[in-house]
C-alpha cells in the first residue's frame, strides 16, 4: 500500500514511517520541514499541507491512505499560524484526500481533548464530546481539527476515516506535552491535588497508528497504554522532585525557577485526571501495550 504521513519530519512521524516501512509499505513524508537524509524507502515532499505544492505531492503521487499528524502542538503561546495550521491544514488534507481517491485517513488527535474538570468521569469514552475549549481554551484550534476530522465520516463516506484521540506519549525520544512538563529537574504540584496520568510508550502509540491503518478502522477510537498512575508517581520514578505550589501562587511560580511554562488552562490539567477507556479500539483491533508503565517510565527517565 502507498502511504503518506504529513508531519512525517517529526519524532513521533518518523517512527511511524519507520514501522510502515517494515511492514512493506510504500512510504510518502510531507511537512514543512525537512527531513534530511530518510532512509531507502521513504520519500520526502517538503510543503506547507495548506498550500498548493502539498496538493501538487496528493495529485501526483496518489496515496491509498493518508495519516495525518502535521498538526502544532506546543501551548505556551497563542499563535494565529499555529490556528491556521491545525484547522485550516486539516481542512486542506481531507479535501485533498477526497479529490484525488484516498481510500483511508487517519486523524492522530489527543486524550486532552475531553477535558479536566472536578465534575469529568473517571473514564472518558468516544461517545463523550470534547469539552477541553471551555476548560483549556488554547486548545480551541486543536479541537476543532478534531471535531472536522469526525465529521468527515459522514461528509465523505467514501473515506475510511479513523480519528485517534490517544494520550500522552512518553519514552526515549523524549517529545510531547508530558515529556516537556517532566523536562526540569523539579515538576510542580498544586498543592492538595495528585491526579492520575494516563500515558502510552512512544513505540506502542506509533504500533497503534499503524495497527488503526491495517485493520481499515472506521470511527472515533481513544488509544490508551497501560494503567493510569498518580502524578507524583510519575515525576518519582522518572527521577525528578515533586514541588507542591499553593494554587494562588502556582501561575506565577511557572516559567520561573526553572520550572515549566504553561498555559493557563493547563492549571485543571495538573489538579484533576483526564483517563479514557480504550476498550473499543483494543477489540477492533487486538492492540495490547508492549511497554508497562515501569518500562515506559523507566525509558524516559534513562534517555
Amino acid at each position: 500500500m502507498k502511504v503518506m504521513v504529513t508531519g512525517v519530519a517529526g519524532h513521533m512521524g518518523r517512527l511511524v514511517a519507520y514501522m510502515l516501512l517494515e511492514q512493506g509499505h510504500e512510504v510518502i513524508g510531507l511537512d514543512r520541514r525537512a527531513w534530511y537524509h530518510p532512509p531507502d524507502g521513504i520519500r520526502v515532499f517538503q510543503a506547507d499541507i495548506r498550500k498548493r505544492p502539498a496538493e501538487d505531492v496528493f495529485r501526483t503521487q496518489q496515496p491509498d491512505a493518508v495519516i495525518h499528524m502535521a498538526t502544532v502542538t506546543h501551548l505556551t503561546h497563542r499563535s494565529e499560524d499555529r490556528y491556521r495550521i491545525n484547522l485550516k491544514g486539516t481542512q486542506a488534507f481531507f479535501e485533498h484526500c477526497h479529490r484525488y481517491g484516498v481510500k483511508r485517513a487517519i486523524f492522530v488527535g489527543r486524550h486532552t481533548f475531553y477535558g479536566a474538570a472536578p465534575d469529568s468521569p473517571l473514564y472518558h469514552t468516544e461517545s463523550e464530546p470534547p469539552m477541553a475549549v471551555h476548560t483549556f481554551p488554547e486548545l480551541s484550534d486543536l479541537v476543532a481539527a478534531d471535531l472536522y476530522a469526525g465529521a468527515t465520516l459522514w461528509r465523505h463516506p467514501e473515506i475510511d476515516t479513523s480519528v485517534l484521540r490517544c494520550c500522552y506519549t512518553l519514552g526515549p525520544l523524549r517529545q510531547g506535552t508530558l515529556a516537556a512538563f517532566l523536562r526540569g529537574p523539579r515538576v510542580p504540584t498544586v498543592l492538595g491535588f495528585d491526579p492520575l496520568f494516563q500515558f502510552i510508550h512512544e513505540r506502542d502509540a506509533a504500533r497503534a497508528i499503524v495497527l488503526a491503518l491495517s485493520k481499515g478502522l472506521r470511527g472515533v477510537y481513544n488509544v490508551a497504554g497501560p494503567p493510569p498512575v498518580p502524578l507524583s508517581v510519575v515525576i518519582r520514578e522518572t527521577g525528578r522532585s515533586n514541588l507542591p505550589i499553593p494554587e494562588p501562587l502556582f501561575r506565577a511560580a511557572l516559567g520561573r525557577f526553572g520550572l515549566p511554562d504553561l498555559p493557563r488552562g493547563a492549571l485543571e490539567h495538573v489538579k484533576y485526571p483526564i483517563v479514557i477507556d480504550g476498550t473499543e479500539f483494543a477489540e477492533a483491533t487486538g492492540f495490547t501495550a508492549q511497554f508497562d508503565e515501569d518500562a515506559t517510565l523507566r525509558a524516559y527517565r534513562d534517555a
